[in-house]
């Protein structure tokens, strides 16, 4: 049964539109990766999602009608959002950036910290000292502090080094395999999606141009829609 469920979504801003027609859904505890090349709708799709913009056509939650809630609501019903370019509280420490978004569950800021050590080893700094990849880690955990069903990850990967990619991806493994939060997965390491992700959906043009099972994106459709 679909968690969340998105269909014939299309958006715009202002005069100019940015969704066409994108279709996708998302289990409970399965993990989708929203692929595509730059500029195709991916990040536009997720703000649709969490009602950051305006837009038409099906968008459910847990059999919720998310075009009839704010964006507040929607993330009380269990939406965590990790957007790109991680914004954090930059004048907040690590641990305050953590209780700020706390909602009761099973995360908490000893989970928060297990799953990622150096946010404890830094709970005292202000986020505006941690490098890159600790800003991205506190994000995640801000977003895991809300006790989500349904975690959002936009390009949580972009720009970090190799060493905190790849931990970052261990992460998310974990998260897969020890939770039963359902992911929204955003990132352009389509070997990293493929070993995590449970299905894909591929966006050309604003449009959902392919959907499936990661075990069936076979090189052809990758050439076609990645470029790569």
């Amino acid at each position: 049964m679909s968690f969340l469920k998105v269909e014939n979504l299309t958006a715009s801003y202002g005069v100019s539109q940015a969704l066409f027609g994108v279709d996708l859904t998302v289990a409970e505890g399965e993990v989708v990766a929203l692929m595509g090349r730059n500029g195709m709708g991916k990040s536009t799709t997720v703000k649709a999602i969490c009602r950051m913009i305006d837009s038409q056509g099906g968008l459910t939650f847990d059999g919720n009608d998310l075009h009839k809630l704010p964006s507040h609501k929607v993330a009380r019903l269990g939406v965590g959002l990790v957007p790109e370019g991680r914004r954090c509280f930059a004048d907040l420490t690590v641990r305050e950036n953590l209780t700020a978004a706390m909602r009761d569950g099973a995360w908490t800021f000893q989970s928060v910290t297990q799953l990622f050590p150096r946010l404890g080893e830094r709970q005292g700094q202000t986020a505006a000292t941690l490098s890159g990849g600790e800003q991205q880690m506190l994000a995640i955990g801000r977003a895991l502090m809300t006790n989500p069903r349904l975690l959002i990850l936009d390009e949580a990967t972009e720009g970090l080094a190799p060493i905190i990619r790849q931990e970052i991806w261990a992460a998310i493994k974990r998260l897969k395999s020890e939770t039963g939060v359902a992911i929204l997965l955003i990132d352009k390491s389509l070997k990293e999606l493929v070993a995590v992700s449970d299905r894909a959906v591929i966006i050309e043009r604003g449009k959902t141009a392919w959907s499936g099972k990661t075990s069936d994106l076979v090189t052809g459709v990758s050439e076609k829609y990645l470029g790569v």
